[in-house]
């Protein structure tokens, strides 16, 4: 990796501050998104032990602050090889965030739909480049509810974050769709069962029960993070795109994320909530 800039956001804790760390130890340039400045601050001060770092702060459930993120980054970045979309979280209760919308779809979609969208060009620009994001095996268990899409009918937590991966794994195999014929590759991965502070914040009833019962027997933030440096880096999948990645290989997701006119509207509802003009990854 000597010679890439990697953008991760997410990056300051759990998995996202592994990957940074693995890739930086690996000779990455690693620049961070994180939503506190100072626990940024910390994480790129643990980052430049080990390799050079950068970060930025932004809340990216705020479309406000993804575009002002992704002007910061154009400025301070010539070059984007590898783009981690990591951030994400879960929450019990419903939330909505500044422009309206959904806590849990906002962040753990919209954000890496439209940071995506803002630094196309650059990725482009510096390719073969790569655009990673990590989904879950929730997705599964997702389903679109186009007609209830910000869950204002009858919020589950579980079912809005379940319905968030599945965005994230659609959103990778279209975007690779609209890639081909480039050299920037979109793929998705699952991590795995990771012992973070994820869902702190607002957990569920089966958090609060089952985690500290399962938490021994859970990777560890760098065990979680093998498969993210792995689709970030491994030189064998420059051409590899539309995959979905779990233990650092190639899996099947669910059969709900190959449904192309579930991504296809997917994205043009994106598009419009997030208020791009024309969809750019065309």
């Amino acid at each position: 990796m000597v010679g890439k800039t990697v953008l991760i956001t997410g990056a300051t804790g759990g998995i996202g501050k592994a990957t940074a760390l693995g890739l930086a130890t690996m000779g990455a340039h690693v620049a961070i998104i994180g939503r506190d400045s100072a626990r940024t601050d910390d994480a790129v001060r643990e980052i430049r032990a080990v390799g050079q770092a950068d970060g930025f702060v932004a809340d990216l459930s705020s479309q406000a602050e993804v575009r002002r993120a992704a002007d910061e980054v154009l400025r301070k970045l010539p070059r984007l090889d590898v783009l981690v979309n990591n951030v994400g979280g879960y929450w019990k209760t419903r939330h909505v965030t500044a422009d309206g919308l959904e806590h849990t779809f906002a962040l753990n979609h919209l954000a890496p739909f439209l940071l995506t969208n803002l630094l196309l060009d650059r990725l482009r620009q510096s390719a073969p480049a790569r655009v990673v994001t990590v989904a879950s095996n929730a997705q599964s268990m997702g389903r679109i509810d186009f007609d209830d899409l910000q869950n204002e009918r009858d919020y589950s937590g579980s079912r809005a974050y379940n319905q968030s991966k599945l965005a994230n794994v659609l959103f990778s195999y279209e975007l690779a769709r609209r890639l081909q014929g480039t050299s920037v590759t979109a793929n998705a991965l699952h991590p795995g069962l990771v012992s973070t502070g994820f869902g702190g914040e607002d957990p569920g009833r089966a958090q609060r029960l089952l985690v500290p019962l399962l938490r021994p027997f859970m990777k560890r933030p760098a065990q979680g993070a093998a498969t993210s440096i792995y689709v970030a880096s491994d030189p064998q999948l420059e051409h590899v795109t539309g995959r979905y990645f779990a233990k650092s290989a190639t899996t099947k997701s669910s059969d709900r994320s190959y449904d192309e006119a579930t991504a296809t509207r997917l994205w043009q509802v994106s598009t419009e909530l997030v208020g791009l003009r024309t969809p750019t990854a065309e």
